[in-house]
């Protein structure tokens, strides 16, 4: 057994300070977020599945619950619930019967696709709270502590993919007229 090498005092300040500034970061993106997709009729789990099943293209329901941080029930519920709606499919491998996968189809794409288009950034709470931050040092917080803290609870392979979904945007999207657009594959991008 190591040597602690912090006081009680120190860990529950720490433990209380992180858990009452996420709660009040939380309360803001949730208002913000469901703002977002409400002319799409969507809760917060049912985008947040769309979004895992876009960056995955094509995640099990295991992967959609591991990397939407929610009980494997509420994810297959919620994908059940886009699949009525003809925004998801669901399927079987030849390789593997006892997972089941989701894939998006091209209507829950052109929703994805349209939310990402329609995004205000000037409706985000948390965007305009970091303004100031970036108006000061030229960027926004990279997080990077944030970030260590989660990996360390939820792995290295959150944390993947957590960055691929974020690498994709910046690789297969591009800004037009103020808004985030899917490149055209067809289009060449020359330097």
């Amino acid at each position: 057994m190591s040597e602690k090498n912090y006081s009680m005092k120190e860990a529950m300040l720490f433990s209380q300070r992180i858990a009452q500034l996420s709660k009040a970061l939380w309360k803001s993106i949730e208002k913000d977020w469901q703002q977002w997709i409400k002319p799409y009729d969507l809760n917060i789990n049912e985008h947040h599945i769309l979004w895992i099943a876009y960056h995955l293209n094509g995640a099990s329901i295991s992967d959609v619950a591991k990397f939407g941080v929610m009980h494997v029930s509420t994810a297959f519920n919620f994908s059940k619930k886009l699949e009525e709606r003809g925004f998801l499919k669901f399927s079987k491998k030849e390789t593997d019967k006892r997972n089941t996968y989701v894939q998006l189809t091209k209507q829950g794409e052109e929703v994805l696709l349209d939310l990402m288009e329609n995004y205000d950034p000037h409706k985000n709470a948390a965007f305009s709270g970091a303004m100031p931050l970036r108006e000061l040092y030229g960027k926004f917080p990279d997080v990077i502590e944030i970030m260590a803290i989660v990996r360390n609870i939820y792995g290295d392979d959150f944390m993947e993919i957590f960055e691929k979904s974020f690498a994709n945007i910046e690789s297969k999207f591009t800004e037009d007229d103020g808004r985030l657009r899917k490149k055209d594959p067809a289009k060449k991008e020359y330097a």
